[in-house]
């Protein structure tokens, strides 16, 4: 059954993980490595749920199939082979782990993957513009999360450069391996869940959910993970879609 009103569930679990991703850089060693896996897990099932809702339960199967379950094989072949992202070796502080990859990882491509197709329908309403936008603004969120995650020590690269300019760590071998999967992926995903619109109020979790990882990342960044480049980056690249999608709430707001 299909909901033609906000649903509390979706609610609930995006408003826990942003709690979780409060006091995620107030918090250090085993409290954070928790909080981070906590925070995906809570972010990824409002994303399942708020899908499964508005959709039906065949879009959040195929949302869970490619992005959960291709987005972890991606990142197994990753890791065995170092294509396409390059070369790279996880730490201990993601959970458990198949085949050297944590399970949390999978999650962490279906939490932000629904987001971001949401986001690019609000800003086009073209079959292959909306792919295209929808693999940018799930690219994009890279920007911010491997910067975060590699001084964090949850992972590390073989051959880091060459990189962003004042972002160290993280090869753009990375970023433009993350495009090209995201397109990939967002096609499998159009291909198998197709394209059902709904009212705008009832995209209001994804979209809000969106627009906090953008505004958010850029503060957290920028005073409290001392990675104002990175910051800088993802603002710039992020908000080729998070800019256009803010303003374009805050003008339905004031109408």
């Amino acid at each position: 059954m299909i909901v033609e009103q906000i649903h509390p569930s979706p609610v609930l679990l995006a408003g826990a993980a942003v709690i979780a991703q409060v006091f995620y850089p107030l918090v250090y060693g085993d409290a954070r490595d928790l909080l981070g896996i906590t925070s995906v897990v809570l972010f990824s099932a409002a994303s399942i749920t708020h899908a499964a809702l508005t959709r039906g339960a065949r879009t959040a199967l195929v949302l869970v199939a490619v992005f959960a379950g291709g987005g972890f094989l991606v990142d197994v072949l990753g890791l065995a082979t170092g294509f396409p992202f390059g070369r790279y070796s996880y730490g201990d502080g993601l959970g458990p782990a198949v085949l050297g990859v944590p399970l949390v990882a999978g999650l962490a491509w279906a939490m932000m993957a629904w987001p971001s197709w949401i986001v690019a329908g609000r800003l086009t309403s073209g079959r292959w513009s909306r792919i295209g936008f929808a693999a940018w603004a799930l690219a994009s969120w890279d920007l911010f999360l491997d910067p975060q995650m590699v001084s964090g020590g949850y992972w590390r690269w073989a051959d880091p450069e060459p990189g962003l300019p004042g972002v160290y760590g993280v090869p753009l071998t990375n970023h433009l391996g993350w495009l090209v999967v995201a397109v990939l992926l967002m096609l499998a995903f159009d291909a198998l869940a197709g394209t059902r619109d709904v009212p705008d109020h009832l995209d209001a979790v994804p979209v809000g959910t969106f627009l906090w990882v953008y505004f958010s990342s850029i503060l957290a960044h920028t005073i409290f993970f001392g990675l104002p480049y990175a910051a800088l980056w993802g603002a710039i690249g992020m908000g080729v879609v998070a800019v256009p999608v803010a303003l374009q709430r805050s003008q339905r707001l004031r109408s």
